[in-house]
């Protein structure tokens, strides 16, 4: 369990808000019990050293009715009384600001290595925008050990997210973003809700949390960040050569790495293929070309934002059919042509 000591040596980068709560709570806990028990042991002492023992002795100087009490060596006590209680509270008031300056700024580590995710509250739910295109509703899955800023707002009402297990709490209002973080030290399940009054399903408005081990965080990425591509003709048969396919997203310029890829149908099987290998989610368009201009070209917008299975049928191009339409009745021209020619073949025989 935290101690006292361990409020004053734990070093701030590794504390969370739940760390820094708890200390608080445990120096606030332990001085004012410390001077609770000063103040009661030394009142029962002067209880027990002054008390009235019955008839005073005649050496006894006692005051009179209306005389001033002297003595007391000028107040010394009451002045050290004073000056020790003046420094303890001036420094838990400095020691306390300086922690919850902490809390209000974060860890002092670089943000680029912190999961940065948005969450906009709705009458009644929570949806989740994470930093690298990743998008749920009413699931927030975040690693253990790693700082995690939330911005929140809200789509239509005033909104409060909290999760309590964490000592997380901001507000969610229209128009407005709020920013706070926190470190989850376990793995385990625990409720986010709201805590402003905001409608008949407030009640009900909760979410899952869920702190996984950053291995396991990993793998809950890549499964949302997949997807599988399939590529049917219009006959619903799969389309396993002359095409070129590519993506690229909407906000390419945006980011440091090139997101923009393409795919030949040796990356296919079969007319399907799974992409894993791409790190940011989003808006991606896509382009999928005939290389022997037998299929038309296809143009589209994929919403990327979690595991996605898109099926695109691929047309035959209208001067390929009008071709094959050209061939086929100079072709039937022909036959009919040859089956005149042996009619009148045959009747020049029969004659």
């Amino acid at each position: 369990m935290t101690t006292i000591f361990n409020a004053y040596t734990t070093p701030l980068e590794v504390q969370t808000r739940v760390d820094v709560f708890e200390e608080i709570f445990l120096v606030f806990l332990g001085l004012g019990t410390l001077v609770g028990v000063v103040v009661i042991a030394y009142t029962l002492y002067n209880a027990y050293k002054y008390r009235d023992s019955g008839e005073p002795d005649d050496s006894e100087d006692l005051p009179t009715l209306g005389e001033l009490p002297t003595g007391g060596k000028g107040g010394k006590k009451l002045f050290l009384s004073f000056g020790l209680s003046a420094i303890i509270v001036i420094s838990l008031v400095v020691w306390t600001y300086g922690m919850l300056l902490y809390v209000e700024d974060g860890p002092d580590d670089n943000p680029d290595d912190a999961i940065e995710v948005e969450i906009e509250g709705w009458a009644f739910g929570w949806d989740y925008y994470y930093d690298n295109g990743i998008e749920t509703t009413d699931e927030f899955v975040i690693p253990t050990d790693e700082a995690i800023w939330i911005e929140t707002t809200s789509r239509d009402v005033w909104h409060t997210y909290g999760i309590s297990d964490l000592r997380v709490k901001s507000d969610a209002i229209p128009g407005e973003y709020d920013d706070t973080w926190f470190i989850a030290e376990e793995t385990g399940v625990h409720d986010a809700e709201c805590f402003e009054l905001c409608g008949v399903g407030h009640s009900d408005m909760y979410s899952e949390v869920e702190v996984v081990e950053p291995d396991e965080y990993e793998a809950w990425v890549d499964e949302q960040l997949t997807l599988s591509i399939t590529l049917e003709d219009q006959n619903e048969q799969r389309v396993t050569d002359g095409f070129e396919l590519t993506l690229e997203h909407q906000d390419n310029d945006e980011f440091d790495d090139d997101l923009s890829f393409a795919y030949e149908p040796e990356d296919f099987e079969n007319g399907s293929i799974e992409i894993g290998d791409i790190e940011q989610g989003g808006e991606y368009d896509i382009e999928i070309v005939s290389t022997d201009d037998e299929f038309e070209t296809v143009e589209e917008t994929i919403d990327f934002t979690g595991p996605t299975d898109e099926t695109f049928t691929l047309e035959f191009d209208d001067l390929e059919e009008e071709d094959d339409e050209e061939d086929d009745e100079e072709e039937d021209e022909t036959d009919d042509e040859a089956e005149a020619t042996d009619d009148d073949t045959d009747e020049g025989g029969d004659d």
